[in-house]
């Protein structure tokens, strides 16, 4: 591999600790593993990172600022409040399990950081990501339909995250596309449900 710069090395180990994670769960994923997945010497893993745990810190923050970014870019207006409900969620699903892959490390590194005591505080940090990509969705429907949340936003924004991640795990299970539309259909006629013009 040739001169890359620091940057450009870090996004390739993490990529490919996301594809050790996935691929062989996170007990295969050692320094050794995650340089010769990405192509690299292990010392370029040392130079990069501090430590496994670093890697795995960042690895999170990375995914979860990639999702707050998205989250309020997948609405658009089409058709009624339900429609563009619908069709947000649909697109906030797409990015949740393209590549499959992906949702499945991250399921793993939440069980890894809840039973690791020098890393408890990184899932909440995971799940606090989460709750603000969900709060961005949601003003952001409520931006573009020009209509006001009858819950609380916040309630919503746990409401949205936890339907989600259940749909993510249960879908991982099964990967019955037409089970997790409807559950998402659904959904959006219940978030509809919650919202009144101005």
């Amino acid at each position: 591999m040739g001169r890359l710069a620091v940057a450009d090395r870090r996004a390739l180990l993490l990529a490919a600790a996301s594809r050790i994670i996935a691929r062989d769960g996170i007990a295969e994923m050692t320094t050794r593993a995650i340089a010769n997945e990405a192509g690299m010497q292990q010392g370029a893993f040392h130079y990069c990172f501090r430590s496994k745990e670093e890697l795995l810190v960042e690895l999170i923050r990375v995914t979860v600022d990639d999702l707050v970014t998205r989250s309020s870019a997948a609405v658009t207006m089409s058709g009624d409040l339900y429609e563009t409900i619908r069709s947000a969620l649909r697109g906030l699903w797409e990015n949740v399990v393209d590549p499959a892959d992906k949702q499945l490390a991250l399921y793993e590194l939440t069980m890894y950081a809840l039973r690791n005591p020098d890393l408890a505080a990184l899932s909440e940090s995971q799940y606090r990501g989460y709750t603000l990509a969900a709060t961005r969705f949601l003003e952001a429907v409520a931006a573009r339909a020009d209509v006001e949340w009858t819950v609380p936003v916040p309630i919503l924004a746990r409401l949205l995250v936890s339907v989600v991640d259940g749909l993510g795990l249960t879908w991982l299970a099964d990967r019955d596309d037409d089970a997790a539309h409807a559950v998402l259909d659904t959904f959006a006629r219940q978030l509809a449900g919650s919202a009144i013009g101005r």
